[in-house]
């Protein structure tokens, strides 16, 4: 998806990095859209809460809170967990898809030496 400069070519403007970092952060914040529909589409039918109280045990558990409301049933509890470990590796692969750019330009600067280009 990413293509990231090599280490032979010169570092990317910072017009072009701001670029590629809002691109992350739209890919990201449709990633984080896309698994709060799913905690709240399982809340609400799986665990027979309301819209708004799903809406909120999802966004508690995918923000690292922990979840308001018991589950009801046993169903509820299994959605509940699997939705738990979901959010933390949601959680984890989101923060290297957003951190690798800017871990890629500090190396690529430290890395790169203008003088070869000469």
């Amino acid at each position: 998806m990413f293509r990231f400069e090599h280490r032979e070519q010169p570092p990317i403007s910072n017009r072009h990095f701001v670029l590629r970092m809002l691109r992350s952060a739209a890919i990201a914040g449709g990633i984080i859209c896309s698994a709060l529909m799913v905690g709240i589409a399982g809340y609400h039918w799986i665990g027979g809460l309301g819209w708004v109280d799903a809406f909120l045990n999802a966004s508690m558990i995918l923000g690292g809170m922990g979840p308001v409301d018991p589950m009801p049933n046993d169903m509820g509890k299994i959605f509940s967990g699997c939705y738990a470990l979901f959010s933390g590796l949601v959680f984890i692969a989101l923060a290297g898809f957003l951190v690798a750019p800017v871990a890629h330009r500090v190396l690529h600067r430290f890395h790169y030496d203008a003088e070869e280009d000469s």
